[in-house]
């Protein structure tokens, strides 16, 4: 008995060994750099200033698809026709992009 405790004993301690690298590996690379979040930062607030720049029913078009609204969810709250969501989503990205574009060119 003392012999079969002593090679649980062993393979455990091996095992627990083998696992210990690859938490430590882990948990490094879960560590947010102060950089990432000064960028993500710099992100938010660009993102933020481009859709305040959209007039009101763009943003809340474009707010409301990214937020996994469905076109018929988004027609009834921004009180427009569901056929013009399509559209007005479309030109509010392409309306979008060309803000941020001409933002991060003057970066």
């Amino acid at each position: 008995m003392a012999t079969n405790l002593a090679y649980n004993y062993i393979r455990n301690q091996k095992t627990r060994r083998s696992k210990e690298p690859i938490v430590e590996e882990h948990a490094e690379s879960n560590v947010i750099s102060i950089e990432e979040i000064a960028i993500k930062d710099s992100e938010v607030r660009l993102t933020r200033k481009i859709l305040n720049n959209l007039n009101h029913r763009d943003r809340l078009c474009l707010l409301l698809k990214f937020s996994g609204y469905k076109y018929n969810e988004i027609a009834e709250i921004a009180g427009i026709e569901k056929a013009s969501v399509g559209k007005i989503l479309s030109r509010a990205q392409e309306k979008f992009k060309e803000l941020y574009l001409k933002e991060v060119e003057t970066l």
